[in-house]
């Protein structure tokens, strides 16, 4: 599938309605997305024929697109139902299938679950300090092979540092910097919108 017409599917997915500020739910726009995975499948091959788990997966995006791009089973893994029940309805809305399960990070690796890829857009720990370095943690755990993730540009040289010193990561790199169009969502923004530079990042859990 080409990168315009996987940005064009995804650009049909529905966002959140009432975002929960405690949890930081933000949309994954269809820019992003579509390069994130595009790029995870075109340049690594870490996707088609993959078993891909999106963390935190909120409406579905990231796992929509690996859908799309034919992984072999996308798990959508989301504490909060509304999420599961909105990335259900774009699921049937787009007619790809993904296993969604209400799960805390906690609660990870499921048993069972035997994953080769993992994409995330986790929380950027604004509200929640360390929320991003639980996310990397877990999904460097579930991950067997790769984890695609995006975070706060400002927090590079910390990310890297605790992915491979602290989380178990081979190799911790950043494929690309990309603007994150922030809309305005909840009452204590002040700007309609802000644009925030964030990594895309590609950790490695194997010796790929």
């Amino acid at each position: 599938m080409k990168l315009k017409l996987l940005e064009s599917y995804l650009g049909s997915v529905t966002q959140f309605p009432s975002p929960k500020v405690e949890l930081e739910q933000y949309p994954t726009g269809p820019h992003i997305a579509s390069r994130m995975l595009y790029m995870a499948e075109n340049s690594f091959g870490d996707i088609t024929g993959k078993v891909v788990a999106d963390l935190g997966c909120g409406c579905g995006t990231l796992g929509i697109a690996a859908a799309l791009l034919d992984a072999a089973q996308v798990v959508g893994v989301d504490v909060d139902e509304d999420a599961l029940a909105l990335a259900q309805e774009n699921c049937e809305e787009l007619e790809v299938e993904m296993d969604l399960i209400q799960a805390n990070l906690s609660e990870l690796p499921l048993q069972g679950l035997v994953v080769d890829t993992v994409v995330m857009n986790p929380p950027f720990g604004t509200r929640r300090k360390g929320a991003d370095m639980e996310f990397l943690a877990a999904a460097l755990k579930v991950a067997g092979t790769a984890v695609y993730s995006l975070h706060k540009s400002s927090t590079r040289t910390h990310i890297k540092r605790a992915a491979v010193r602290d989380f178990g990561a081979k190799t911790a790199d950043v494929m690309c910097e990309l603007r994150y169009d922030l809309q305005a969502s909840y009452k204590f923004h002040k700007q309609k919108e802000k644009d925030i530079a964030v990594d895309l990042w590609r950790f490695t859990t194997s010796s790929v």
